[in-house]
């Protein structure tokens, strides 16, 4: 052996010992799965590899369909690896013992669905569930929704959603958690610390984080659309959700649509490995969206043998119904445009998740029907709805304090929304049980009783235009049915209704699927006939409380100068009426906080509190001053602030106490304001801290959040509320992608909302 190669040898074996020292050991749980593993993937053909990647929808097949469909004889041959879009111990059951029985390596299958904000019990959705900025309830409502489809027979859902968004024309805003990085990672970690526990019991489920990555982003607002933003931008404000999900211990991740620089994220490598495997240390898998391989060619990246193997390069593990690797991977891998050492490991993470989920100790783990008999939208789980659901709403006006309503009075409840079974829920309620949803007319009878004076109109249509309408409403719906009378027919019977009532509760809004995927809008006011109504109610002098459903952001400027009260419920879900009751009438106080900016009109869009200033900023209070940063046309200002909710009671802020104005690095100091309930009712309050960074190498935002607490106190109550900084709250991404904390002077905000806050001064050494 010649010098050379003693060196080589030498510094192979110096890389090793490395390598050793740094990797973590391996447990015995884990060294016994990966024998099993490697055992099984030794006797696969590389047309059963292949198979475990492939992921068709199931197009709900029937119990007697189960050995007899085209999808039963691929998964005889070995040639699927999940199925989506089948529900129900009997049907499931069935499919999978096919797979376990009938197929030669016996291996299970995964059973997902797009369980998004509940099962049966639907919660409210993520939009709302945001707005409650409490923890503990989002994590319950996974686990809530984890528990009844687990019962259902489904491990693995395609949930939590938590792309960033701040364009609320863009119809998926409603699934996920608005716009702030740091409040989406917290709810992140929650949705999947609520759908997956320890991913050991039979009502656990594999959690899948999507869009992997910067969907919400989309140009426009216009779904599936491009996506382009700097690298900066993409980890200071948009990954980070993401990431917090992967530190959560998330088993799977979906592909966005969009493209990322230039590339589509399915044929991302920089995404799926670079930075998901390598970058955050992702163990799980990675699936596409519903056809997102094939939909590489429309973009312009190749046949669908090329795109397949791209994707599988990148790093995606699962093709969902797009069939590409299925049918090409085998060719690609004879021309050596993939290896098989990608599909074994496409193979094994698969194989993997199906092992910690106990499938291959019992494959029918997932489909005891006494569990769907008990678990499924039981009473408890509603009232656990029903109390989450009313902590969403928020509360964005409330003039001569119109709520709480006393219940002597005489109510007209008018709008398309008042008696509407169907659009309680919001898109996508997959297994919603839409006969079954508490409307607002039930709820109100539900709280007054045989005493309820309740007077009723429907006042409008979503939309004057009957087409339109059906697109907006019943496009997955067809339960809703139209008024066939005109709008001037129809509201002279709502100005009855409100003659005769001593308030009138106008239910008004979006109907379900206004938002959701493929619900993308130019215009996001309340539709003009509701508008009409609404304008018309007005002139009657009545005090009207707006019963605001939507999904997005809404300008609501004309609705804020002429409405005396607001609540906004966004689609509550299964108990919306008993909820919406229990806030109207007081038994509950409203508590939720926006977690998206509300604008005044379209044309301020893209608008959040975390923006950038620029060289010509203009001057706090001011409207318009010339050649600064501003429209002619109207100000700055959103209509509702980031973090704004009111509440029935009233709550003062002293001014903050720092332990000390000078941080130094590695220690902490204290932030702290005594709270007080000012006002007359118990009540809860979401304490918000901000910080900003006044000289940094790049620029940086005005506000940033960096902490919240939700308190509750009872009228009259004082409490200290104290948070504590330490560098690591002060950390963002530079030019060179470094994780830093740079030292300077820095301004902290404690407050109700992004807006109203205290300020306090210290500086970073």
């Amino acid at each position: 052996m010649n010098k050379a190669n003693i060196f080589v040898v030498f510094l192979t074996i110096l890389v090793l010992n490395a390598s050793a020292q740094t990797k973590k050991p391996v447990s015995a749980e884990e060294a016994k799965m990966n024998s099993f593993i490697n055992n099984l993937l030794a006797k696969m053909t590389i047309d059963e590899k292949i198979g475990q990647l492939n992921l068709p929808s199931s197009g709900d097949i029937t119990t007697g369909q189960a050995n007899s469909s085209d999808i039963a004889k691929k998964i005889k041959d070995g040639h699927v690896g999940g199925l989506f879009n089948i529900k129900g111990v009997e049907k499931i059951k069935a499919v999978q013992k096919v797979a376990v029985e009938n197929s030669r390596m016996k291996i299970p299958l995964l059973f997902g669905m797009d369980v998004i904000h509940g099962y049966n019990t639907v919660f409210p959705i993520p939009l709302g569930m945001s707005c409650t900025w409490d923890m503990d309830a989002v994590q319950k409502s996974a686990r809530v929704a984890a528990i009844e489809a687990s019962a259902s027979g489904i491990n693995w859902t395609f949930s939590p959603m938590v792309d960033i968004a701040r364009d609320p024309r863009w119809g998926r805003i409603s699934e996920g958690n608005g716009e702030d990085a740091y409040l989406g990672s917290q709810i992140a970690k929650a949705m999947v610390r609520g759908y997956q526990g320890k991913l050991q019991a039979n009502n656990e489920i594999l959690a899948c984080v999507k869009h992997y990555a910067l969907y919400g982003a989309a140009e426009g607002g216009r779904d599936y659309n491009t996506t382009d933003m700097s690298k900066v931008r993409m980890y200071n404000e948009y990954l980070p959700p993401y990431k917090a999900a992967v530190e959560a211990g998330a088993a799977s991740i979906m592909a966005s649509f969009n493209e990322v620089d230039g590339i589509p994220a399915t044929g991302s490598k920089w995404l799926m490995t670079e930075v998901l495997r390598n970058q955050w240390g992702f163990k799980g898998f990675v699936v596409t969206d519903y056809t997102g391989i094939p939909e590489m060619i429309a973009h312009g990246m190749g046949d669908l043998q090329t795109v397949s193997a791209l994707a599988l390069n990148a790093g995606v593990d699962m093709d969902m119904v797009g069939e590409g690797f299925l049918g090409t991977l085998k060719k690609s891998l004879s021309e050596k445009k993939v290896s098989i050492q990608q599909i074994d490991n496409a193979c094994r993470l698969i194989l993997q998740a199906k092992y910690k989920l106990g499938l291959f100790t019992d494959p029918y783990k997932f489909c005891d029907a006494q569990r769907a008999e008990k678990e499924v939208f039981s009473p408890e789980n509603r009232l656990i709805a029903r109390e989450i659901s009313a902590e969403s709403f928020v509360l964005l006006k409330n003039d001569n304090n119109i709520l709480p309503l006393k219940k002597t009075s005489t109510i007209g409840l008018i709008g398309p929304l008042a008696d509407n079974t169907a659009n309680m829920y919001g898109t996508w309620s997959v297994a919603a049980l839409f006969d079954r949803s508490v409307t607002v007319l039930q709820g109100l009878k539900n709280a007054l009783g045989a005493d309820a004076k309740i007077l009723t109109a429907r006042g409008s249509n979503f939309l004057a235009d009957s087409v339109l309408e059906h697109r907006y409403v019943n496009i997955h719906n067809p339960t809703y049915l139209r008024d066939s009378r005109t709008e001037a027919e129809m509201i002279k019977e709502a100005l009855k209704v409100a003659e005769k009532s001593d308030v009138v509760v106008a239910t008004i809004g979006e109907s379900s699927e206004f938002t959701g995927e493929s619900s993308s809008v130019t215009d996001i006011q309340i539709p003009e006939t509701q508008k009409n109504l609404l304008k018309a109610l007005a002139k009657t002098g009545k005090p009207i409380v707006l019963v605001l459903f939507t999904g997005r952001p809404l300008a609501l400027k004309w609705e804020n100068e002429n409405i005396p009260a607001i609540l906004n419920v966004w689609f509550p879900g299964s108990e919306a009426g008993n909820s919406i009751a229990d806030v109207l009438f007081g038994n509950v106080n409203p508590s939720g906080k926006l977690s998206t900016t509300f604008p005044q009109n379209v044309g301020q869009v893209p608008l959040y509190y975390a923006h950038k200033n620029t060289g010509r900023p203009l001057a706090e209070g001011k409207w318009f001053e010339k050649f600064r940063s501003n429209y002619l046309d109207v100000s700055n200002d959103p209509l509702f602030p980031f973090g704004y909710g009111l509440s029935y009671t009233t709550f003062s802020y002293s001014d903050i106490k720092l332990s000390s104005n000078t941080l130094t690095k590695g220690k902490s100091i204290t932030a702290s304001v005594t709270l007080t309930n000012t006002g007359k009712y118990d009540g809860k309050e979401v304490v918000q801290l901000y910080t900003r960074d006044l000289v940094g190498s790049i620029t940086r935002p005005v506000k940033e959040l960096k902490g919240f607490q939700k308190v509750s106190l009872k009228a009259g109550e004082s409490k200290q509320i104290s948070f504590t900084i330490s560098e690591n709250d002060l950390k963002f991404y530079n030019s060179d992608l470094k994780f830093v904390a740079e030292p300077g002077d820095f301004k902290l905000f404690i407050g109700t909302n992004s807006r109203d806050v205290k300020e306090a001064s210290f500086t970073l050494k």
